[in-house]
């Protein structure tokens, strides 16, 4: 069973800002590790992915930047995280802390 789009919408952002931190990095590399890390439970939609991209692009919190692929010499688009986006990611792990809380009151 995987997790429904409309559960984990609100925690897009800050599970792409958690993979940046690392390393800048490029869509197809985020989708995988998103896959991976989660052992498969979640899958995130292309369209979602670079929805997510624009907006966070749009609100300062990552940065595109023109790379090459090693293997091919063929062009992608990179992005990094940015401070803002890096105070924006610890933001919303607190968020997340509160929001387990309450949900979990919930839940039986």
């Amino acid at each position: 069973m995987g997790i429904s789009s409309d559960v984990i919408r609100g925690y897009n952002d800050t599970i792409i800002l958690y993979l940046l931190q690392r390393e800048p990095s490029y869509g197809y590399e985020i989708s995988k590790q998103i896959r991976q890390l989660s052992d498969e439970k979640y899958v995130i939609k292309e369209t979602t992915l670079y929805s997510a991209f624009n907006r966070m692009e749009k609100n300062g919190y990552i940065e595109s930047f023109a790379g090459e692929n090693p293997e091919n010499g063929k062009k992608r688009t990179y992005y990094q995280i940015t401070d803002l986006g890096r105070a924006y990611y610890r933001e919303k792990c607190e968020e997340w802390v509160l929001t387990k809380e309450v949900v979990e009151k919930f839940i039986q």
